[in-house]
């Protein structure tokens, strides 16, 4: 502390939320001795959102603070939490002239007649409404590849979209071709970026338990449930109809899922007791689960409350309702269930989809040791009677 001035500027604590979690956040005037003095206390991390020091909130963090830094500080405690706004660039009204309108109409009408799905309709229309927005009043057939390359990189590149969404973009532009030949761009020679490998991620079997246990509403814990021991998509579950669930015979029949396919899952022995008392405790008329008026549920509902879920369960990964999907195939191929099989149930139609859990799995890899463990067990075998090495102390 000999090294901080005397005059220091003085600290406001506040609580905020931040990362899913309450946080104590330090609000200073700029003074690098103090900072430097902070970034020595374990813990603290510097946020550009908030544009200041944070850590956990907790007592124990303020005494190690005020401990740390003692009679040398003013301190300022604001109880109030304050959680930052997300501010939401409105996106740009679409100028479309009426001809192109028409065009896009007919366009959607043709995916329609092609039985694409209602979600991929949307989509696609979506891609081409923006890409006729950014070609202004450019006639439509004499559209080429460079308009479309300028678009991705005046728009997507801007916009931070993802590489599936170009994959998607450069679809609905090769269907467009398709539905109009006569614009000018060349099929052949649109190209779609490479898929990114991104493992997904995976909650383990406790987390799963202490997701569920957490989740104090009766209904919300038969959501996470019936996902995750079902290995249900979220549209999956929601399309579900109480007449397609056969606890006599213990399964699910899954209907027109993606790539209008049925398939048949397990349903759970040790989940039937919790269907059962969410049934009788809230009646579902029709659907599995039901919103106002018997309305279908809304996905960003279960979304919601799982966020809330994690939280109280101190699960800090990034969870969404198709990770409890990820983690039912992982913990499938664990416990040896052959990867054909875990297909069949995912409703995959590549097993190459499937094989994306082999990299996931620990089955197999807790099987290898590293060459690190190797070596210290070759020392203790070459001097039996010297103590164990240790890499946290002496030799």
């Amino acid at each position: 502390m000999k090294n901080l001035q005397k005059t220091l500027p003085t600290i406001l604590l506040k609580k905020v939320i931040h990362r899913n979690k309450i946080q104590l956040l330090l609000l200073f005037e700029y003074h690098q001795p103090l900072i430097d003095t902070i970034r020595k206390i374990e813990g603290y991390k510097w946020s550009k959102t908030l544009r200041g020091w944070y850590i956990e909130f907790s007592s124990e963090n303020i005494t190690i603070l005020k401990e740390t830094l003692k009679n040398q500080v003013t301190f300022t405690l604001d109880t109030t939490i304050y959680k930052p706004a997300v501010v939401k660039i409105p996106r740009e009204k679409r100028v479309i002239s009426d001809q192109n309108k028409d065009i896009i109409r007919l366009y959607v009408k043709y995916l329609k007649g092609k039985r694409y799905s209602e979600s991929t309709v949307k989509t696609y229309f979506t891609f081409i409404a923006d890409f006729f927005h950014y070609i202004k009043e450019k006639p439509v057939i004499e559209l080429t590849n460079k308009d479309v390359e300028l678009f991705i990189e005046d728009v997507f590149v801007p916009r931070k979209m993802s590489i599936s969404s170009q994959r998607q973009l450069i679809s609905a532009i090769k269907l467009f071709k398709a539905f109009y030949p006569e614009c000018k761009i060349e099929e052949i020679k649109l190209t779609r970026p490479k898929k990114s490998k991104i493992l997904p991620t995976v909650l383990s079997k406790e987390q799963i338990i202490d997701l569920l246990r957490c989740t104090k509403n009766l209904k919300h814990r038969a959501i996470l449930a019936m996902i995750y021991s079902a290995g249900l998509r979220i549209s999956e579950l929601l399309n579900l109809e109480l007449n397609h669930i056969d606890i006599d015979r213990r399964q699910i029949i899954v209907k027109n899922s993606k790539g209008r396919r049925d398939r048949i899952v397990i349903l759970a022995e040790s989940f039937i007791p919790l269907l059962l008392n969410y049934i009788g405790s809230y009646n579902p008329k029709k659907y599995f689960v039901e919103g106002i008026d018997d309305e279908k549920y809304s996905a960003e509902s279960i979304r919601s409350f799982l966020r809330k879920s994690c939280i109280n369960a101190n699960i800090t990964k990034r969870v969404t309702p198709h990770t409890l999907r990820h983690s039912y195939a992982t913990h499938l191929l664990e416990n040896g269930i052959d990867l054909r099989y875990i297909q069949e149930l995912l409703g995959h139609a590549k097993p190459e989809t499937t094989m994306i859990y082999t990299h996931v799995s620990k089955k197999d890899l807790l099987k290898i040791e590293s060459p690190l463990d190797l070596a210290l067990k070759g020392m203790i075998e070459n001097n039996k009677t010297a103590e164990n090495p240790r890499l946290s102390g002496n030799y």
